[in-house]
């Protein structure tokens, strides 16, 4: 049996862990229907293109018209994994995507 310090330090665990709001979305989305990997379609993978990630727009709304209705930066974009350091082009390169593609497609932060 766990000591109360051993619960408090799992507590604690878990609480870090539900802090985040995307793995909050995921349980959320997931929530809704139960889903498997043979339920999700990988349409493709792309690279932004390099700086300033011009290609990035037209990589993914190339995937759009394939059939994606997720799109997933890669979390070298978004969060610098496994560098440190995100590009300094992320945020406008998320903005261009969306205008390009629309509202109706969900644009996820990170894979990572």
């Amino acid at each position: 049996m766990a000591s109360s310090k051993e619960l408090f330090d799992m507590h604690a665990e878990f609480c870090k862990f539900m802090g985040n709001a995307k793995r909050i979305e995921i349980l959320f989305l997931l929530g809704d229907e139960e889903l498997c990997v043979e339920d999700i379609e990988l349409i493709g993978v792309n690279t932004c293109g390099g700086c300033p990630g011009k290609k990035a727009v037209t990589r993914e709304a190339e995937m759009v018209r394939r059939g994606a209705d997720t799109i997933a930066l890669a979390s070298c974009i978004t969060r610098g994994n496994p560098i440190g350091f995100p590009c300094p082009h992320a945020e406008q390169m998320k903005a261009a995507i969306e205008r390009e593609v629309g509202q109706e497609i969900r644009l996820i932060d990170y894979t990572h």
